[in-house]
């Protein structure tokens, strides 16, 4: 039995609690992260319902899909290794067919029957085939870099890649999902490493961001991309860093798993969730993890970088928050003087080193406690004015956006404090909160737009699907017992006239169910579900995807 009365009286006294203290009786969903084989011939699906015709290309998904190496475990639902999907629809019909990435990491634990590389939850042990002294000297060497990239699908120059947070990519055939080019980031310019969340504009010029690590401290470099290729085998070549942004602390730069782009600024949040480089440095020796190497320290602001795209020009007013955690951004746009930035974030950031594989693996009150103590992730929006000047008065809200009960109040020459908006009405909080969202990307980021989409979290990865309307802040649900969507992808309808024209694509995972996974179609005006195809393999929750559209 569920019941959230505690949040739901804590959210009528103050809206600042994103904590769920009360869920009892979560399913076991050890399944989710069972390892699996790759199929890397298509294999045709059961269409149950309809597939609209209309929907052709592939779309493609990326998750880990191995958690054992021989008789050694990872430990973090991070670690494992990257698991390929695509799902080709075409005519109303959907093939399957996935391949585990050729990483050097995949084929060095391969090779070694052990987990040779170390992953983000999980330190690799010394060479049992060296000799002592061998083994003892390896623990004075840096950590290897993974390439084994299981976060997202991405695209540069119009070629497909996956992708991580170290410096190396994987360019992916996305028709045969086979790997074809190893691709470091370190290579073309001075950056340690890359998000696996990149923005693209219209004409296929890209964004990103990545970390370098120098004598003076640590950086966050913007990067920009341009959008085609001078010739056929070429990959990052003509990609710059646009600009430097020196880390507040320099030997404990924060995380961040992506970031925000309007129509002519990059949005960089620096949040109080910690990077200590001293202990990742020394890992090695004390056999500590990457994981173990974050921190979360809520005495400090959150603090919103603006960059201006074109010049790279770091905007000399720091936009404040309080202590805040966020991986993934929804939208953000300018208007009327203003950058509006729509974001998923919680009130810490001690969520992630709870995603172990043991921890998924849990069942009952074990599995109860580690839920409750997530903190809830929840969709809230920030209004920053861009035009502060020496004009600009203190200690008003300068905030006349109408309707929007955020807050943005200068305190000092170049500091302006910021509270938030809820980008949601009470009835979000029965359904956990949510994640991974999305939008009608191509025709809306960077502008105003009126619907996200996302997943519910009333359990430690999704079990419904969201549409968020914020015209009043309305919501539909898409939700069955026992089923756990993954992130749901907005395809736009042909000739589509409205925001919501199109279908809400959803990998469906069943792990008290054998063999019987789906993708499932939803109307993205109605939220209906349309059709489903049930595909005869076990499909591990992966994390994110992308349609790959064809004429």
């Amino acid at each position: 039995k569920c019941t959230f009365m505690l949040v739901l009286n804590a959210y009528r006294k103050s809206k600042n609690i994103n904590y769920c203290t009360d869920l009892h009786g979560l399913p076991c969903i050890e399944k989710i992260v069972s390892s699996v084989e790759d199929c890397p011939e298509p294999i045709n699906t059961t269409i149950i319902g309809r597939i609209p015709e209309w929907i052709n290309g592939c779309f493609l998904r990326n998750g880990p899909g191995k958690f054992e190496i021989g008789n050694q475990k990872f430990n973090h639902w991070f670690d494992g290794m990257a698991l390929l999907h695509q799902f080709k629809i075409s005519n109303g019909q959907v093939t399957y067919r996935s391949r585990f990435l050729s990483s050097d990491s995949y084929q060095a634990n391969k090779e070694h029957s052990r987990i040779a590389v170390s992953e983000f939850g999980t330190v690799t042990m010394p060479d049992p085939c060296k000799n002592f002294f061998q083994r003892f000297l390896s623990r004075f060497e840096l950590p290897k870099s993974t390439d084994n990239a299981n976060v997202s699908f991405v695209t540069y120059k119009g070629d497909y890649y996956v992708s991580t947070e170290s410096s190396v990519m994987h360019k992916v055939d996305p028709e045969t999902l086979e790997t074809t080019k190893k691709v470091d980031w370190s290579k073309f310019i001075a950056v340690n490493a890359a998000t696996a969340h990149p923005h693209t504009e219209p004409d296929g010029t890209t964004y990103n961001m990545g970390n370098s690590y120098t004598s003076k401290g640590a950086y966050y470099n913007i990067i920009r991309v341009p959008p085609t290729k001078n010739t056929a085998e070429e990959t990052l070549d003509g990609a710059i860093v646009l600009c430097s942004i020196p880390s507040a602390d320099k030997a404990k730069p924060s995380y961040y798993h992506s970031f925000a782009m309007s129509e002519n600024y990059v949005v960089f949040i620096e949040q109080p969730f910690k990077i200590d480089l001293l202990k990742i440095v020394t890992s090695r020796l004390t056999g500590k993890s990457i994981s173990d190497c974050f921190s979360w320290d809520p005495k400090l602001n959150t603090t919103f970088h603006l960059i201006r795209k074109q010049t790279g020009e770091i905007s000399s007013v720091k936009y404040l928050a309080k202590p805040l955690s966020t991986l993934h951004q929804i939208n953000a746009y300018e208007e009327n003087g203003f950058l509006i930035i729509d974001i998923c974030a919680s009130d810490d950031g001690l969520a992630i080193n709870n995603y172990k594989v043991q921890n998924l693996r849990k069942s009952g009150e074990a599995l109860d406690e580690v839920y409750n103590n997530l903190c809830r992730v929840f969709p809230c929006r920030f209004v920053l004015p861009l035009n502060v000047n020496q004009l600009t008065p203190y200690h008003q809200n300068l905030n006349n956006w109408p309707n929007s009960t955020a807050t943005a109040i200068r305190t000092a020459t170049n500091r302006v404090f910021c509270t938030h908006e809820d980008l949601y009405g009470a009835d979000l909080l029965q359904y956990g909160g949510l994640e991974f969202p999305q939008i009608n990307y191509g025709q809306y980021n960077t502008r105003p737009y009126r619907y996200f989409y996302g997943c519910g979290f009333r359990h430690l990865v999704g079990d419904t699907l969201i549409k968020m309307d914020l015209h009043g802040k309305h919501m539909k649900v898409w939700e069955q017992p026992g089923l756990y969507p993954s992130e749901p992808v907005f395809v736009p309808s042909p000739n589509a006239t409205e925001e919501d024209d199109g279908v809400i694509l959803s990998v469906v995972i069943t792990p008290n169910k054998d063999k019987s996974t789906f993708l499932l179609v939803l109307d993205a005006k109605t939220f209906e579900e349309l059709g489903r195809a049930v595909v005869p393999v076990n499909i591990p929750y992966g994390f994110h995807g992308t349609f790959n559209a064809t004429a």
